[in-house]
């Protein structure tokens, strides 16, 4: 195999124009930055003919050559069949129609399980859906103290009567990255079906529904460099035997019997290009691997490159006194939860803001895991790290915190849980 190239951060930034305007982005989590290939695709996509799929018309084609290539490049990235690949508007909209569904299946006694670590869009679809048919939820709890959501906690409330456990990649509030295949062994002795959230790892690490071990996996495709677009990668197996809501109009072809109206044609271009980007990140030549062996090579690359940046991160932050990093985990992304003595996340969020540091504050659609950890509705100020962040941005982030007069630079008792 072609050795992949040395990761160049220098070259990765220059494809993103919206890093020209001069901010350093921690903000990722909630969003990250688009390169110009995929805004080029989309341009190229709408600059076309385009119509309703079909095979007569120049429109009929284009409309669906982009739609194939789109399941083909997902399913490359979420280690899929494309014919599981179902698309929507966002992952919290694919999790709310799939619950519904799975629902349908579901009786009373029937038991759910959820985790306090989650975002709320993987908590809140189950409890919402398994309280319209009388089924039972139950809290998978994790590690306050350690930020651990280990197979154990999941474990604990397993049954006999568990029908789904969902469960996150990583979390979007503090990083922590559960041990989804050896959740998944467990799953599978109750006979349950696990869904996993790839949303937050889809940008730090290689998601794979089938490593997982998992029959669904949702992800949007703004939280890897793309475009605004929700997408749910399951089990074709598992779509056929099931039956959604939908006009008696639509197809009841698998996966498009799930899709709900017309699919946004030029956000699924540039949604296959986001997908062509990060495998030219490998270096890889196409013509000497596969794009899955090229996504495997990139995505490690990234992941090598942001842990070296994380680790430089979280040193710089050991030095600051009055500074609590409360992301903790042994295995984590590159997101960090971070809090300053004496003042109020948003304090903080704006001072750095002021700055050209754009942070994220707030719980994050994760408030029951900022209870859980003790940081109630306030949460904190939340750092991400991604594919186009620099070492310099780390040096503004600690330079803007070091000017606020609560922070000093001392000894190192700021970091908490360093590992």
């Amino acid at each position: 195999m072609t050795k992949a190239q040395p990761y160049d951060i220098d070259s990765v930034r220059a494809y993103f124009p919206a890093l020209k305007a001069g901010s350093a982005h921690f903000d990722g989590p909630g969003g990250t930055q688009i390169p110009q290939p995929v805004i080029d695709a989309m341009v190229d996509a709408m600059s076309d003919p385009l119509c309703n799929r079909g095979g007569n018309t120049a429109g009929e084609r284009n409309a669906e050559a982009i739609v194939l290539d789109a399941r083909r490049a997902l399913a490359d990235f979420l280690g899929a069949d494309p014919r599981g690949v179902v698309f929507g508007r966002s992952s919290t909209q694919l999790l709310y129609d799939h619950a519904r569904t799975l629902a349908k299946t579901w009786r009373p006694g029937d038991e759910v399980v959820v985790s306090r670590l989650d975002h709320e869009a993987n908590i809140r679809s189950w409890v919402n859906a398994a309280a319209a048919v009388g089924a039972t939820v139950r809290w998978a709890d994790f590690d306050p103290a350690t930020g651990e959501l280990t197979p154990e906690h999941i474990g604990a409330v397993l049954s006999e009567r568990t029908r789904l456990v969902a469960v996150t990649a990583a979390s979007n509030l503090i990083g922590t990255r559960p041990d989804v295949p050896a959740i998944s062994r467990l799953v599978r002795r109750t006979g349950a079906l696990l869904h996993v959230d790839a949303a937050q790892l889809s940008s730090h690490g290689r998601v794979d529904l089938a490593a997982f071990g998992a029959d669904s996996v949702s992800a949007s495709a703004y939280k890897f460099l793309g475009p605004h677009l929700g997408v749910l990668a399951a089990r074709p197996e598992l779509l056929e035997a099931l039956s959604p809501d939908k006009l008696l109009a639509s197809t009841d072809t698998v996966p498009e019997r799930f899709e709900l109206g017309i699919l946004p044609y030029g956000v699924l271009a540039g949604a296959r290009a986001t997908v062509d980007f990060w495998a030219g990140l490998s270096g890889l030549p196409a013509s000497a691997a596969g794009r899955r062996e090229r996504l495997d090579s990139a995505l490690a690359a990234v992941e090598a490159y942001e842990e070296q940046l994380r680790v430089r991160l979280e040193r710089g932050l050991a030095e600051l006194d009055g500074v609590t990093v409360h992301s903790r985990a042994a295995r984590r992304t590159p997101t960090l939860l971070i809090g300053v003595a004496g003042r109020h996340p948003v304090e903080v969020h704006r001072h750095l803001a002021a700055r050209g540091v754009d942070t994220g504050v707030g719980t994050f659609y994760s408030a029951d895991a900022a209870r859980h950890l003790g940081l109630g509705e306030e949460g904190g100020v939340r750092v991400g790290l991604a594919p186009y962040t620099s070492e310099e941005d780390v040096e503004r982030l600690l330079e803007g915190l070091a000017t606020i007069p609560a922070v000093h630079s001392g000894a190192g008792r700021g970091l908490v849980g360093h590992h």
